[in-house]
């Protein structure tokens, strides 16, 4: 048995659940995450509602090519003649919930933790997460304990794919290992890993079975296959007699050492936690507790890249499904690492992306399994950019910047004003036009049976927004360095605000042109990527009148309390629900749906309008509060969703925590905090 320090931990979130139902618990989602990309993640009720869902998720090829090892296990307190299972399971229609009336409350720091009370005993389960390895611990510690009670651990395996289910053809195999049980598919321990399965204070009992029918509700409201069936290789047991701990750990990786060492060290495993919580708020320095939750919600995303040169940072787009994007990555960088004062890990993850740019574009994405860049975005490099000149602006290392960085984006202008992929191309007005009907570039590139729901092939406001912004910094970088470059950029740059304003400002609409089309056709559908004109530190020269019409448009057709809608709800082509299959969702994803990460770019283009002035920032609070009361009341606690519904009642959907989502939220909520103590 073990016996624990009493230490504190910053606490993410807390929750009374006494008064809580079976469908808010089931709604309500908890996410552990570590350096590698591994995660585990379930709902308060510890019924895994998504496939995605799991006990362990881990990592072959960090921070990709993850594996839902360890699904779920079935605790079961006997007491004198009454037996409570502790776990929740759906199995087709049914939701087998009996023990939710003893849990009393969840919260989350390091771990998260379940205190429940029985008529018998006190009992309190905690799951905790290693940052380097995958290993899980789940504790169970005992409190008030009348009499002695049993306590039973079945553990239900998966090790498949996260984006696949299980079934019970799989040959999946128990051997017995020194400190527990190994979990396997003979003859594949390299392909699919293997799951090391151990409670030293318990004793094994070999009982291999399968059960069949586990039910993942999302998963069928998505359309998805929502059925699974998962093996248990037996149970472990042990009689409690008196208040202490008992470990069950899971350690999951390609191939299992015979001696796991730290791996299996709770006193050494808690404090690898509390220490990377502490130096990490030390580096952050919140200054409220919201600044901390923030904090504490951004570290979910940053992970290393496990390489052949060295474990670089990277910055995953969102949990379950995403792995490191271009685009999320560098719209995020800001908020995640530099207003957290996390420099050397920012700057880490701009030189991963710059080592291997390749004709002037940054990867949009890293393949799940193999690893392989993937170049199909127009604007993953004019975001790299910005974050550049964000992170030379911030962190003052001109010696990064010069060197590794500027080469880089000389590389990217260059590529951009002569051709790349996708006929991406500077125009003769100096514009940014690329792709066609095909192609999805920009951020709105939802595509489904090869269908692009929103091609915006052309000219599109936001990239040319992006773009002008690019030219004006190094033409203000060169100022003081270089006359002819400043002069060259300067010039450059006049001619390309000007060509914006004259192609995309709209009299009749009183915003801006979307999209204008490789044979002109105008798209003047009222989207929020007009906002990029107004937020970014370069705008195009458009007039003040044009700036406020611009934000006005926006702000009464498509601001809602959780972000901007993708469409106008005016639009005949708008979509209020992102709900059903995936062609259904993939049809609504940019057509009406809400986006969080939308509200920095409106804050920053407000502030611009109006004036930083202490009043409009305290006014600007106000469209963020509501995104803030989400991270502790709804969907996954402690964090902020990728979308919403663009209709009320608006529903959290999609990832369940998205990077862009918090860092946006928090480089708002940094740049308006001030006001709020004046």
């Amino acid at each position: 048995m073990v016996t624990l320090e009493k230490k504190r931990h910053v606490e993410l979130t807390s929750l009374a659940t006494k008064t809580l139902s079976i469908g808010e618990l089931l709604a309500k989602e908890w996410l552990l995450t570590n350096r590698r990309g591994s995660y585990i993640a379930s709902t308060v009720a510890c019924c895994n509602t998504l496939s995605y869902h799991g006990l362990l998720v881990g990592s072959l090829t960090p921070p990709t090519n993850r594996v839902v090892a360890l699904s779920q296990c079935l605790e079961q307190i006997a007491m004198d003649d009454v037996t409570v299972d502790l776990a929740t399971f759906q199995f087709g229609e049914e939701v087998e919930n009996g023990s939710l009336k003893y849990l009393n409350r969840f919260s989350q720091d390091i771990g998260v933790h379940f205190e429940y009370g029985f008529d018998q005993c006190d009992m309190t389960k905690s799951i905790y997460l290693a940052p380097d390895s995958d290993t899980v611990a789940c504790t169970y510690t005992f409190g008030r304990l009348e009499s002695a009670v049993d306590l039973t651990l079945k553990p239900f395996v998966a090790i498949r794919s996260f984006h696949e289910l299980q079934n019970a053809r799989a040959p999946l195999e128990n051997r017995p290992h020194k400190t527990g049980q190994l979990i396997l598919y003979p003859d594949q321990e390299e392909e699919r890993g293997q799951l090391l399965l151990s409670c030293p204070e318990a004793e094994f009992v070999s009982d291999p079975q399968w059960w069949f029918n586990f039910t993942y509700e999302k998963n069928r409201q998505r359309g998805q296959a929502a059925s699974e069936d998962l093996w248990s290789p037996g149970y472990f047991k042990c009689r409690i007699t008196e208040p202490t701990t008992l470990v069950f750990w899971g350690t999951f990786g390609q191939k299992i050492s015979r001696k796991p060492g730290k791996h299996m060290d709770l006193v050494r495993l808690l404090e690898e936690l509390t220490t990377h919580q502490e130096q990490m708020l030390k580096t952050a320095k919140p200054a409220s507790d919201t600044e901390l939750t923030l904090c504490l919600a951004a570290d979910q995303f940053v992970v290393n890249r496990w390489g052949s040169k060295s474990n670089q940072a990277t910055i995953l787009a969102g949990y379950p499904w995403f792995a490191d994007w271009g685009r999320d990555a560098f719209i995020s960088l800001p908020g995640l690492l530099l207003v957290n004062n996390r420099f050397d890990e920012a700057k880490s993850v701009l030189t991963t992306f710059a080592e291997v740019v390749d004709r002037g574009m940054v990867p949009n994405r890293f393949d799940d399994r193999e690893n392989i860049a993937h170049f199909n975005s127009v604007d993953a490099s004019l975001w790299f950019i910005n974050a550049a000149f964000q992170y030379l602006r911030a962190s003052d290392d001109a010696e990064t910047f010069d060197k590794k960085l500027l080469p880089v984006i000389r590389c990217i202008v260059d590529a951009y004003l002569h051709g790349t992929r996708y006929d991406i191309r500077a125009d003769e007005d100096d514009l940014i036009t690329g792709g066609d009907c095909d192609t999805q570039l920009t951020w709105m590139d939802a595509k489904c049976d090869g269908v692009a729901f929103t091609p915006r092939h052309g000219k599109a406001v936001e990239i040319n927004a992006l773009w002008y912004n690019a030219i004006s910094a190094l033409a203000n970088y060169f100022a003081g360095r270089s006359r002819q470059d400043a002069r060259h950029f300067e010039s450059w740059a006049e001619r390309i605000g000007n060509s914006f304003c004259t192609l995309f400002w709209n009299e009749e609409t009183g915003h801006l042109n979307d999209t204008i089309t490789p044979d002109g056709v105008m798209d003047a559908s009222l989207r929020p990527n007009q906002m990029l004109a107004l937020a970014l530190p370069f705008t195009p020269p458009l007039s003040y009148r044009q700036q406020l019409s611009i934000l006005t448009s926006v702000e009464t057709h498509l601001l809602t309390p959780y972000g901007l809608r993708t469409l106008s709800p005016l639009d005949v082509a708008y979509r209020g629900r992102y709900q059903g299959p995936q062609w259904d969702r993939d049809g609504a994803y940019h057509q009406g749906t809400v986006w969080p990460y939308l509200i920095g770019g409106f804050v920053d283009a407000y502030l611009k309008v109006h004036g930083p002035s202490e009043t409009t920032k305290r006014d600007a609070y106000k469209f963020i509060a509501p995104l803030i009361s989400h991270i502790s009341q709804e969907g996954c606690l402690g964090s902020v969703a990728e979308v919403f519904d663009g209709d009320e009642p608006q529903q959290p959907k999609g990832c369940f925590a998205q990077a862009w989502s918090v860092a946006e939220l928090l480089r708002s909520y940094d740049r308006v905090k001030a006001s709020l103590s004046a």
